[in-house]
């Protein structure tokens, strides 16, 4: 979820809700208070859509810096499925 200025929406709205089209969700705040959510109506946020705009949860803000802490895999160019190759790695796991 990102967040944005009641300022920085107020300059281009189509852009945001572009995002939120995309599947998105993004917080707008006013003075560091969030005051609106604005939440895709389908994809993986819909089923949440209602229980964040009733409060009763909360979605987690992620920054660009947790980022940083993700596992990176490199992967060769001939790799015919990148998801192949993470379950094989989960086999070859010993944990």
């Amino acid at each position: 979820m990102s967040t944005i200025s009641v300022r920085e929406f107020s300059y281009n709205p189509s852009a945001v809700f572009a995002r939120v089209e995309k599947g998105e969700a993004v917080q707008v705040t006013r003075h560091g208070n969030v005051i609106a959510m604005l939440l895709p109506s389908s994809g993986p946020m819909a089923r949440y859509s209602d229980l964040v705009a009733q409060g009763k949860i909360r979605l987690k803000s992620a920054t660009t810096s947790e980022l940083a802490g993700m596992a990176a895999y490199e992967l060769p160019a001939d790799a015919p499925d990148p998801v192949a190759l993470l379950l094989a790695e989960r086999e070859e796991d010993d944990r």
